[in-house]
Formats: C-alpha cells, sequence, structure tokens
C-alpha cells in the first residue's frame, strides 16, 4: 500500500491526460468495431496478447519466442485486417458532430417520405439507392453525381428512380431534410464480396459505402422488390418498412 500511495503521489497531469486520451481512442475504436467482423477479429489478437503475457509470467521460452515472432507482423496484420475501420475513423476524425442534433430533427420530420417512397419502389420492383448522412460527410460523393440540394419528398425520391430518368442509375445522397444529389457514383467493396451479390451492383455499392463511412444506405432491388439496409459493412433485408424505420433512426442516434 505504501508504494501504491507514492506510485500515486508521482502522477502528474500530464500523466492523467496522457491516459484520458488512451482511454478515448481505445473507446472509439471499440464504439468503431462494434457490430462487425473486425470486433471477432480483435478478440482474437487480444487472446493472442493475453496468451504472451502468460507466456512471459510462466517463463515459457518457446511459446513466448512463437507469439513474439508473430508479433513482428501484427502492425501489417492490423493494417489488412482493419483497413475498412482506419479509413472510416481517420475520416470521422474530420467530422463535424456539432449539428447532428439539428440535423437528425429535419430528418425525423421527413422519414415517413423516405418510407413512403421505398414502400412504393418496392411494390413496382423498382431498383433504388439512398445514401443517409450521419457524421461522416458524404459530399466527395455527392460531387461526383448531379447536385440537387431540394426539400426531401416521396414524390421526388420516386422520379428520380422511375426507369429510364436521368438520374436513376445512381445513388441518392440525403442529410437532414435534404436531397443533396442524385445519380451519384458509391464505391465497391475493396474485399471480394459474398458470391450472392456479385451480379448486384446496388448491393455492393450499398456494402461499399457503409464499409467507408457511418452512412444508412437503404438498397430497393429491382429483381425482387426486397428492401435492404446496409450499416457499418453488414448488408440485412428488411421486412417491413417501421421495421426500416426503427433501425436508422436507432443507428443515427446512436454514437
Amino acid at each position: 500500500m505504501t508504494n501504491l500511495f507514492s506510485l500515486i503521489k508521482q502522477i502528474t497531469p500530464g500523466d492523467c491526460i496522457d491516459i484520458l486520451l488512451v482511454a478515448v481512442i481505445i473507446y472509439s475504436l471499440l464504439l468503431l468495431i462494434k457490430d462487425t467482423k473486425a470486433y471477432q477479429m480483435a478478440l482474437g489478437i487480444a487472446v493472442v496478447g493475453l496468451f504472451y503475457l502468460a507466456s512471459v509470467w510462466g517463463k515459457l521460452f518457446v511459446s513466448r519466442w512463437l507469439v513474439k515472432n508473430f508479433l513482428n507482423y501484427f502492425l501489417i496484420a492490423i493494417i489488412v485486417l482493419f483497413q475498412g475501420e482506419i479509413r472510416r475513423f481517420l475520416t470521422g476524425l474530420g467530422s463535424h458532430t456539432f449539428r447532428r442534433p439539428l440535423t437528425l430533427r429535419s430528418f425525423e420530420e421527413k422519414i415517413e417520405e423516405i418510407l413512403l417512397a421505398v414502400d412504393f419502389l418496392a411494390h413496382r420492383k423498382i431498383g433504388a439507392l439512398m445514401a443517409i448522412e450521419k457524421d461522416i460527410s458524404l459530399a466527395g460523393y455527392a460531387d461526383r453525381g448531379t447536385k440537387l440540394e431540394a426539400l426531401l419528398s416521396r414524390d421526388l425520391l420516386v422520379n428520380i428512380f422511375t426507369p429510364h430518368s436521368p438520374l436513376h442509375d445512381g445513388a441518392v445522397i440525403i442529410k437532414g431534410d435534404k436531397i443533396i444529389a442524385a445519380g451519384c457514383l458509391l464505391p465497391l467493396p475493396a474485399s471480394s464480396p459474398p458470391a450472392e451479390l456479385i451480379t448486384r451492383t446496388r448491393h455492393l455499392a450499398a456494402l461499399g459505402l457503409s464499409l467507408e463511412t457511418d452512412a444508412a444506405v437503404i438498397v430497393v432491388s429491382e429483381e425482387t422488390g426486397a428492401i435492404s439496409l446496409a450499416i457499418r459493412g453488414k448488408l440485412e433485408k428488411i421486412p417491413d418498412r417501421e421495421t426500416l424505420k426503427i433501425k436508422i433512426l436507432n443507428h443515427l442516434k446512436n454514437q
């Protein structure tokens, strides 16, 4: 206890700030990889770390040698395994979250317009792709399309995705209660996609954007009329409009 008290007395304000910054970084990383495949990978890496500590404490020389050699490639492994999460984290550092409450409130007032449009498009098997901005700006993707800056409405969304419309092939970028742009090109996943998605460009684009940003991306299949939602690199089929509404709002409200 005496050693503990003397150690505490030696702690400086700089040490406290240092510990706080490390805690914030670790917490941010955990939030970033939550509910993604990277979370399971992180657990695996943590198990390897614990195994190394056990080999040091237990003086297990061969085990320690094996893990130590593995750690030489640890940084490269992290970059390869977590490239999507690292890119999203670095992009998020430059995002502006202080406007979120106002943007979210304006979006909530107009979300029914999206749900009505998605219902209409799904029943008629009209393909659609809608990206809803959260914290990370989608301005770079909006610049690749046609700028609209129009008030969000069911009729406008339906008209944009109507077949033979000049903008129906690209994605719509939504921010708050505005359609920022239409006909936008979204990134495809860097890694090999699931076999069932290889021929579905809209689904691949939704998955690709959700891997690089924190956007919620809605997809309507023109083959089946099925509705899917891509968030944090996961593409999920949505059974009804109420489920879609709950999942989108939960995602946008969570840090």
